[in-house]
């Protein structure tokens, strides 16, 4: 029975379409963030040209550490998807299912065309290829656009060539006028597949084998004999010459443009290509393709990553692998013989039929020129991916066996229409089975996209196959969601796998670091530096940590390295070199802060000499003007902080600083500018509040600086630095009830701070709250017996509950007189002792002493600069 064919297309592209709309939501996952978030060559903002001399991850192609994956046209769509949608996700994956259906309603089409539109074959190889869960990276991955994309023009050039044939054979009246045509379309499209996504070259193979071996029904004698042949010369020669010319052009091209040298990976991409035994290596490779072949018949276990250990090598004859490694070329060389036995056995057996009398190919004839295909289109895209002729950067990876999926599926197709017309007594048990494996097919590939929703639950379901990559992952979006805990016992985990990822050492270090834990910190960046000496961040890392503790000198030897460490081979040539200007900033603002400011602007000057375009050179152009300013040449401070805005107009700590800048030139009313922009850009930041109260409170504005600094301590109600400062702005402001109940807090906040204790007790004393006063003053004596100012401040205090209980003593004797005294007697005694009273002493005036005046001032100088490390403290490294 023949099938409707659009009704046939119709429902492939809804099945495709259906089964991946639960992708909709889902988020940017694992190399969706280098290729896409992180990839500057997506942005409208960089040149064009960038797309086709960078490789598919930004990098430029001819750097050694390019991984010489050259997709332009995939990236232009990433590109062009920035520009309608920007960064949404759900826009990305939208265009990724609506590609899926038109590529599964071309391969509907071409499997109805293989099948002469029989029933049975063409919907089942339709609706296999439309739910195959191995699909699922592809699709549901943005990435795997790559993939998809260079599919979609597969099929376009193989429709074409086929059209061609048949053109170029007679067997289409337009044959003269669109016989060139249509070569020159499969070979425009067959360029544009591989500059998709690499593979997608192999589709003039598939041509080449489909002209041969189905249109022109060569056998083995017949390909040696065509060649000799003079018989239609120039005709049956032209399409293979075509396509031979074209595959050896584009292939010269792209060694051209890699560089004439082949991409490095890291051993852990690809263990078995590093590995120094042979045997291992071939008995690995020799394996590989068994596990493809379990990931199209038994969808199960799939994973976002299978390299590492996922897949152990096979070091002996004795490993039972090599079993199944002998019976699949066991079988494969079965298959191939009968195939080439039939292929050399066939007639041009022909059967008239009504509709213009022209022939037809008999069943049998059918089902080798769809087998022929079949194998072909399985086959011949995996190639590239089998480690044969070169190696690659992974072990197995389900998003390339998109294309080669479709001659599975195509032979699938043939071997369960062969049983269902053969075995008739089993018709409807295997209807029901082919009904319950594509009912399977959709269900699994549902539930496989639920794990591509989010990189967390990505992660999760990688653990099964590759644990030391995924936990590794999962730290990392752990520590970004702020569990900490849980993210610190993944990378343990991860480690407890494989002790020597230099990344998630890395990682782990940086969570221990921003929790203060400096030495576990130092230990992990060390560790990360030994197992890959090149890793640029953290040997900035660790630098930070020496100068948090201490330990200058050991910094600045540090940052020297870090600023000269040769990034030849790496991945990631563009973070390198940022991080080595980051190492440069950080030097020069260690001799900034040790007052070796025109050291300091030498380090600064080739910073701004050496970085790349990537880099954002605001805050590196902000300490400029900073070393400027403390050498008082303002003008070049001006200048410096003036690039800085330029640069980054909305950069709060240029913005502070430069207001800082005008209060000292005496330009208030700009600087008061400033201040209300950066806190405006920046409402939810205390830094800003505080330089801005400060600022006022320079100019004698008491009131509006308590308003201010109240402010940021509502904000941060438990930190110290700020909440104290408000309390003394407070009482500068003459709010003294308020500035005491915030002198409290401090004291809660810090009770063993003898500063803190010391201005309650002040502020307690100018309140009148005497008795609080003196507990106050004496536990700040407590911590520090020789404080002269507490010593002053408390005698002050006895001076006045002395008088007062002098006072006290004297006014009950002479109440006891006064009642034997006439009225008018009493009252003039009384105005007399009032005019001969001395009145009490005050306390010392309130300092915001030494400790925390001068730690308030250092927290204020360090929120103009970005916290150390920019670029180190902020970057978390993906596992791999």
């Amino acid at each position: 029975m023949a099938a409707n064919a659009t009704l046939v297309v119709a429902v492939a592209i809804l099945l495709a379409t259906a089964v991946y709309l639960n992708t909709l939501p889902a988020d940017f996952a694992y190399d969706d963030n280098r290729a896409i978030v992180s990839n500057q060559d997506v942005r409208p903002t960089e040149p064009l040209w960038g797309v086709f001399a960078n490789d598919f991850w930004g990098t430029p192609l001819r750097h050694s550490g390019s991984h010489k994956s050259y997709r332009p046209l995939c990236v232009l769509s990433f590109r062009l998807n920035y520009l309608l949608g920007g960064m949404s996700p759900r826009s990305y994956h939208l265009v990724n299912v609506l590609l899926h259906a038109m590529v599964a309603a071309l391969f509907a089409w071409l499997a109805g065309t293989l099948f002469a539109w029989a029933e049975v074959p063409t919907l089942l190889a339709s609706v296999m290829f439309a739910l195959h869960p191995v699909h699922t990276e592809a699709v549901a991955g943005v990435v795997g656009r790559a993939d998809v994309g260079a599919c979609a023009f597969f099929l376009l050039a193989l429709v074409a060539y086929m059209r061609y044939c048949e053109s170029r054979d007679g067997g289409r009246i337009e044959s003269k006028l669109h016989r060139r045509t249509y070569l020159r379309t499969t070979l425009g499209l067959a360029v544009a597949s591989m500059l998709t996504k690499e593979h997608g070259i192999t589709v003039l193979a598939v041509c080449a084998v489909y002209d041969l071996l189905v249109a022109q029904r060569c056998n083995l004698a017949d390909i040696v004999n065509l060649i000799r042949s003079k018989r239609k010369k120039g005709l049956h020669l032209e399409g293979i010459a075509n396509l031979a010319c074209t595959a050896v052009v584009l292939l010269s091209l792209r060694v051209y443009l890699m560089g004439f040298s082949p991409p490095t990976f890291s051993s852990s991409d690809n263990p078995a290509a590093d590995d120094r035994s042979l045997l291992a290596r071939t008995l690995t490779f020799l394996y590989l393709p068994v596990v493809n072949l379990q990931l199209l018949c038994y969808p199960k276990w799939l994973s976002f990553d299978w390299s590492m250990d996922a897949i152990p090598l096979i070091r002996s004859f004795r490993d039972p692998r090599n079993v199944l490694s002998l019976f699949l070329y066991a079988v494969l060389s079965f298959i191939g013989s009968r195939l080439f036995r039939a292929v050399n056995a066939r007639a041009d057996i022909t059967c008239n039929v009504n509709n213009n009398n022209e022939p037809c190919q008999c069943e049998t004839n059918i089902r080798i020129d769809a087998s022929v295909l079949g194998m072909a289109m399985l086959v011949l895209p995996y190639l590239p991916a089998s480690n044969l002729f070169f190696y690659v950067g992974f072990v197995v990876a389900e998003r390339v066996l998109y294309i080669p999926s479709m001659g599975y599926c195509i032979l699938i197709a043939i071997g369960a229409d062969y049983l269902y017309k053969n075995i008739p007594s089993i018709k409807y048990i295997w209807l029901a089975t082919l009904v319950l494996l594509v009912a399977s097919y959709m269900a699994r590939t549902v539930q496989r996209n639920e794990d591509w929703l989010n990189e967390e639950s990505l992660y999760r379901s990688g653990i099964a196959v590759n644990p030391p990559k995924s936990y590794g992952n999962l730290g990392n979006i752990l520590s970004q969601a702020g569990r900490k805990s849980e993210a610190e016992q993944a990378y343990r985990k991860a480690l407890q796998h494989r002790p020597n990822m230099a990344d998630v050492h890395y990682n782990l270090g940086l969570l221990m670091h921003e929790q203060g834990r400096y030495d576990e910190a130092l230990e992990s960046y060390q560790l990360a530096v030994q197992y890959r000496p090149t890793l640029a961040l953290a040997h900035l890392n660790i630098g930070l940590i020496l100068v948090i503790l201490g330990r200058k000198y050991e910094a600045e030897t540090v940052f020297k390295h870090t600023a000269n460490i040769d990034g030849t081979g790496l991945k990631d040539p563009k973070l390198h070199e940022a991080t080595k200007t980051s190492a440069l900033y950080n030097l020069g603002k260690l001799y900034a802060d040790d007052g070796k400011h025109r050291l300091a602007l030498k380090v600064f000057e080739r910073a701004v000499a050496t970085m790349p375009p990537s880099y954002q050179p605001q805050s590196l152009f902000n300490m400029i003007g900073e070393t400027y300013a403390r050498m008082d040449n303002l003008t070049e401070a001006e200048r410096w902080y003036l690039q800085a805005l330029k640069v980054k107009p909305d950069h709060v700590p240029a913005l502070l600083t430069y207001a800082k800048l005008l209060a000292r030139v005496n330009k208030s009313a700009d600087a008061e500018r400033y201040f209300r922009r950066a806190i405006e850009l920046r409402p939810g930041d205390t830094a800003s509040y505080r330089h801005f109260g400060q600022f006022l409170q320079d100019r004698k504005r008491y009131r509006d600086a308590a308003s201010v600094i109240v402010k940021a301590a509502r904000q941060v109600p438990y930190d110290f630095s700020t909440v104290f400062a408000a309390a003394s702005a407070l009482r500068e402001a003459g709010r003294n009830e308020e500035a005491e109940s915030l002198y409290r807090k401090a004291a809660q906040l810090r009770p063993r701070d003898h500063i803190a204790q010391l201005n309650l007790g002040a502020m307690l004393h100018v309140n009148g709250k005497l008795a609080e006063a003196e507990t106050a003053y004496r536990a700040a004596l407590a911590m520090r017996p020789d404080d002269a100012q507490a010593l002053s401040n408390l005698a002050k205090l006895n001076h006045l509950l002395n008088k007062q209980a002098q006072r006290s003593s004297q006014q009950d004797s002479l109440n006891q007189r006064q009642t034997h005294q006439p009225q008018g007697q009493q009252q003039r005694r009384r105005r007399r002792r009032r005019r001969q009273q001395t009145p009490p002493l005050p306390p010392a005036p309130l300092r915001g002493a030494s400790a925390g005046e001068s730690e308030q001032a250092q927290k204020l100088r360090e929120t103009l600069h970005p916290p150390p490390g920019e670029s180190g403290r902020q970057n978390r490294r993906r596992t791999g």
